[in-house]
This record gives C-alpha cells, structure tokens and sequence, in this order.
C-alpha cells in the first residue's frame, strides 16, 4: 500500500517541476493572433475578399442573377489564390529569417 505521505511528496515534486520550468511569457490566444497578422498582413485581407466574394455570389445566385454569380464566384477562385500565394510567401520569409 502506498504512504500518504509518499502521495504528498509526489505532488510537491510536480509544483516544484512547474516552478522550475514555468514559462513566464505565456501568449494568449489574441496576443497571437495579433502578431500572426503583423507577420503576414496579406492573408487576413485575402481570407476577407475570398469570403466577401463567396457570400455576394451566393446572394446574386439566391436573387437570380446568375451572370453576376458566375462573375464573383470567379472573383472568389481570383481571392483564394491570392490568400494562398500571401500564405506561401509569408512562411518564406518566416522561414528565411533569422531566430
């Protein structure tokens, strides 16, 4: 049978590991949002556009105009390339630079 006190001892060692190897910076979910958009201000602007252009072509499809649905559903295939090529290039530029 284990010793309370064993327990005990094994919980203070896992405090005393937290303490130790605590990281004192921690980043918040907004905190990295905020700079993940500083690093690569291209991909938000083409996620904006592509969704922009994706709810006004369905909106045009829902009213029935189809010729300016066709025109922004190839707007949106025009805004997901740009989004990509943004993202492509900001983890080159992350990648290429120095830590």
């Amino acid at each position: 049978m284990s010793n309370p006190s064993d327990k005990a001892e094994e919980e203070f060692d896992w405090v005393q590991f937290k303490k130790d190897y605590a990281v004192s910076n921690v980043e918040s979910k907004r905190d990295k949002l905020i700079r993940k958009i500083k690093e690569n201000p291209l991909v938000p602007i083409g996620c904006l556009a592509t969704a922009t252009a994706l709810g006004m072509g369905l909106w045009q499809f829902r009213k029935g105009n189809s010729k300016m649905s066709q025109t922004m559903m190839r707007v949106r295939i025009g805004a997901q390339g740009f989004t990509v090529l943004a993202l492509l290039v900001g983890v080159m530029m992350t990648m290429s630079k120095p830590t």
